[in-house]
């Protein structure tokens, strides 16, 4: 019954944190819609600057000197949606066991992205982009790859614990069994008496 409800703790608890994920990341693309667009290429410039400066560190100034202002902010859609996708299918993964529940965050990851888009439409200097909405859904997709691996991961790894843990058990069951035998074997074994001729002789 303990388990049982530390189970059930879990649970809820991967629950609260998992929707206050999805929230939190839908939050995040959309504050990021409402910016202006000399707010948002300021933004983009700042992240263009920062990956600039690293890869000349890394010694790659060529592909520092590649790397354009539309590269990041169409690289920053991809990273927002894959990170949404990837928190709507464990998110929706806790409900079902089923494998049809991985159309909730298809539907929920385009919803996203069609809203994303209509409200840079309400914004100066934003506009609404056909493109933009399938990197988004290549980030979603993108991020229920990477969830289910993690998933499958996960089980297998649970999988090898269990098979360990039912493979001592069973080894333990045949000790014992063992043991039993052994000891059924002696009682059964009739007693040893002295031969009162030898005793006579010594």
């Amino acid at each position: 019954m303990d388990s049982i409800n530390r189970n059930y703790r879990i649970y809820s608890v991967l629950q609260f944190v998992l929707a206050v994920a999805i929230f939190g990341t839908v939050c995040f693309i959309f504050s990021n819609s409402m910016r202006t667009g000399a707010d948002s290429s300021g933004m983009s410039r700042a992240v263009q600057d920062f990956l600039q400066s690293l890869l000349r560190r890394l010694g790659h100034p060529a592909a520092a000197a590649r790397l354009t202002e539309h590269m990041v902010r169409k690289a920053a859609h991809f990273c927002e949606y894959t990170m949404e996708g990837f928190f709507l299918l464990l998110g929706t993964r806790l409900f079902t066991h089923k494998l049809r529940f991985l159309s909730w965050p298809v539907l929920l990851g385009l919803l996203t992205a069609l809203c994303d888009e209509t409200i840079q439409l309400f914004y100066a200097g934003r506009g609404s982009s056909v493109t933009d909405v399938w990197i988004d859904m290549a980030g979603v997709v993108c991020g229920l790859f990477v969830a289910l691996v993690l998933l499958l991961i996960v089980r297998a790894i649970g999988a090898f614990h269990r098979i360990k843990k039912e493979n001592r058990r069973l080894r333990a069951e045949r000790e014992r069994l063992l043991r039993e035998q052994e000891e059924d074997r002696i009682s059964a074994q009739p007693p040893h008496h002295e031969n009162p001729n030898r005793r006579e002789l010594l």
